[in-house]
């Protein structure tokens, strides 16, 4: 006869913690506390970044049409496969967003390719190294403290696929790469893909310059165009699918105003190459590719389309004004004989304020929200010499060159006039006030930092 058990039984096979005793069953009324407690937290973080100044370089806010699809029954369906050859029953409607989305994305980025399947930006460079470099090949690309991302070094993506990275020779004045030197190292080494693309990322790379050189040894030039991807569709940056890359990978969150999601684009592929970048994306990296992303990413291509141009045309402004603004001050802005920038960021030397570190940490006490950031000549990704300052979310909720010019006074009220971080995060708090509403898409005008509250009450 089978020995009777209970639920509170300590011979329950249910989970064990460490050791094998079994979990200790929660205290009424505790995880419905626990979800109040997280839905206080959530509100507290938009309430803050609804008095703080943003500054991050890779961040953005979504439409109020994008965002209604995150929470939709798109986020509990799977669709592994493409429009029309999925392994999944029911997804015509699925199909029909997503057709609608790569036609959106071939006609804003002028291209004849386009994969949403990657779920992020480091995942569509994993589909890339997945399509054309294997284990063992050289990529070229560019070092962390020249302003790479992590995914190009060897504990990322690049060491994940096992490929090995061949450094770019830098310019570290110009902040961008050095043509004669980088040619002669790729001739040297005849890497079999060529990555372009930063993280700090202040002016188009000399794509074209190279070209006859990838040509020469046989190199495919790949983009990374996850920082100015919106720059890129609205005319105000380089334009890497004419100038010598066939493949651009990106994710859709900074200065394309998207959900947090990646992207394929490509132009000129031969059918060989089109189906191994296919491939790449599903099954190579990802299964299912988070259907409510891709139905946000169909609306932020479509207000792209509409709001684009000028979008991409005042974040540039702004962070020009901005660089412009902290040198007057005083600040050490890299590139001051180029204007700075001519993307959405900036980059400022900050080790006679105390270092990339306790900087960013003192702004954001104040209510300025940055990062630390590598920059040529550093060796500690931990502790750098400077700062990374972008503007596309400020510039989503309307602020201009006078903004810029204010904020400006802010960080020099902080880190040279000794003023203390609560005065100047109450006047931080001022200025945004008057910017809070979202601009450059459809429902412009709706509350840019509004917390959704979906069932009007905490659990019971």
């Amino acid at each position: 006869m089978a020995e009777d058990r209970t639920l509170g039984d300590t011979g329950s096979t249910g989970n064990r913690g460490v050791g094998g005793s079994d979990a200790a069953a929660p205290h009424p009324h505790e995880m419905a506390e626990t979800v109040a407690r997280v839905r206080e937290l959530v509100r507290t973080h938009s309430k803050r970044f609804e008095r703080a100044i943003p500054l991050i370089a890779s961040e953005n806010l979504l439409s109020p049409y994008a965002k209604e699809l995150l929470i939709s029954d798109f986020h509990s369906r799977y669709a592994e496969g493409l429009p029309g050859e999925r392994y999944y029953e029911g997804n015509e409607q699925v199909d029909q967003v997503e057709t609608l989305c790569l036609d959106l994305a071939r006609r804003l980025f002028r291209c004849s390719f386009a994969d949403v399947r990657p779920i992020s930006g480091t995942v569509a460079n994993l589909a890339v190294l997945k399509a054309f470099a294997d284990p063992g090949d050289l990529v070229g690309t560019s070092r962390l403290a020249d302003g790479a991302h992590i995914s190009s070094a060897s504990f990322g993506a690049f060491g994940l696929r096992g490929v090995k990275p061949i450094y770019y020779a830098w310019d570290a004045e110009r902040m961008t790469i050095d043509v004669p030197r980088t040619r002669e190292i790729l001739r040297a080494v005849r890497p079999k893909l060529c990555l372009f693309g930063l993280s700090l990322f202040l002016f188009p790379l000399p794509i074209d310059e190279l070209r006859g050189t990838l040509e020469e040894i046989g190199a495919r030039g790949w983009y990374d165009g996850a920082h100015v991807l919106g720059l890129i569709a609205g005319g105000e940056f380089q334009d890497p699918l004419r100038e010598g890359c066939s493949v651009i990978s990106a994710s859709t969150h900074k200065t394309l105003p998207g959900p947090q999601h990646g992207i394929l684009l490509a132009e000129g592929l031969e059918a060989e190459a089109t189906k191994r970048l296919q491939s790449g994306a599903f099954p190579g990296v990802t299964s299912n590719h988070h259907l409510n992303e891709m139905a946000a990413l169909t609306v932020s291509l479509a207000e792209h389309l509409e709001f684009g141009r000028d979008y991409a045309r005042q974040i540039v402004a702004n962070a020009r004004a901005l660089g412009a603004a902290l040198h007057e001050r005083g600040f050490d802005v890299l590139a001051a004989d180029l204007g700075f920038t001519r993307s959405h960021t900036i980059a400022v030397r900050v080790e006679q304020e105390g270092g990339g570190e306790a900087v960013a940490q003192r702004l954001a006490a104040a209510g300025i929200i940055s990062n630390k950031n590598l920059l040529p000549g550093d060796k500690s990704p931990r502790h750098p010499g400077g700062i990374r300052l972008g503007t596309p979310e400020v510039t989503r909720v309307g602020m201009r060159e006078a903004e810029m010019r204010r904020i400006a006074e802010l960080f020099d009220d902080l880190l040279h006039r000794g003023r203390s971080p609560e005065e100047v995060a109450a006047e931080a708090a001022t200025l945004k006030s008057g910017f809070t509403s979202l601009n450059y898409c459809f429902a412009a005008g709706e509350a840019a930092y509004r917390y959704y509250d979906l069932v009007g009450r905490d659990p019971a």
